[in-house]
């Protein structure tokens, strides 16, 4: 069963904000209403000093996004960001050790091979480990 449903649009946006964000990193939350069904997409300001190769989301981006969320009944389902030389993206060591949202499912894009690769973990920082998780697109 897939972790979460992303509407085609949600994955094309997160694809755009990649490519523009490159070669930084981007990064954004997904929000939904049923536990699995993607409704909104935040995009998040990456401020790492090292946005090549980290993302660290701008503190109010971050907190205005939330509110968002609360305002419209949504709980975070979705962490997204892009590794823009990875042609297979899996989660680098930084990501397992900066997973603190266990519950969400954390997309990440490459954009290293010859069309742009999106794939969902589920990260434990706490254990530090991850494994692939399916997610469905849809066209609703």
């Amino acid at each position: 069963m897939p972790t979460i449903q992303l509407r085609r649009e949600h994955l094309e946006a997160m694809i755009a904000h990649a490519r523009e964000a490159a070669p930084a990193e981007c990064c954004g939350l997904i929000g939904g209403l049923s536990g699995t069904r993607a409704e909104s997409l935040y995009r998040l300001r990456n401020v790492n000093s090292e946005p090549e190769v980290r993302y660290e989301a701008a503190p109010e981006d971050l907190f205005a996004a939330q509110r968002q969320m609360r305002e419209r009944g949504e709980e975070l389902l979705a962490i997204y960001h892009s590794h823009p030389r990875a042609t297979d993206p899996a989660p680098s060591e930084t990501d397992v050790r900066q997973a603190f949202y266990p519950s969400a499912t954390y997309l990440i894009i490459g954009l290293g091979g010859s069309g742009p690769v999106v794939k969902a973990f589920n990260i434990s920082e706490r254990e530090h480990r991850w494994h692939a998780v399916e997610y469905e697109i849809t066209d609703e």
